[in-house]
């Protein structure tokens, strides 16, 4: 079993400024960058422009370590507990549902542990002391 655990800095329309901070401050790599309205789901349609442009998803490389950051969804408050959040990547489904459902014990969902397209199994909860992880599975290709 390989585990990976990433810090994710959440901020609310501030992500692109800060991946250009990180990249000046830090050397970091931008490797990835998506935005809402670049995701394959049409669900996000309704959205403004201006919400379609917001970060989803980037991965920067920092000296062979990784950091993601992102925009939160419009509608969404960043707040303490959710601006920093850790994100396990697992290989396979059992073990994201194992920490999913533990992490859950006398927590709270903010996503289900469900496929969503870019993994087969994906959930966000925040557990009893009030940490926000990210549950994300490898693709069997990955």
């Amino acid at each position: 079993m390989s585990l990976q655990f990433t810090p994710f800095i959440m901020l609310d329309g501030h992500a692109r400024e800060a991946i250009r901070f990180y990249e000046e401050a830090l050397g970091a790599q931008v490797v990835f960058c998506q935005t809402i309205g670049e995701a394959p789901d049409d669900a996000e349609s309704s959205l403004s422009e201006e919400a379609k442009a917001r970060i989803a998803h980037s991965v920067l490389l920092i000296d062979g370590a990784q950091l993601f950051v992102s925009d939160v969804l419009p509608g969404q408050k960043v707040q303490p507990g959710n601006l920093l959040n850790i994100c396990i990547t697992a290989d396979n489904e059992q073990t994201s549902r194992r920490f999913y459902d533990a992490l859950l014990q006398g927590g709270q969902v903010h996503i289900p542990l469900g496929p969503i397209y870019f993994s087969p199994a994906y959930g966000m909860v925040t557990d009893k002391f009030g940490v926000v992880f990210q549950l994300f599975t490898r693709r069997a290709t990955e």
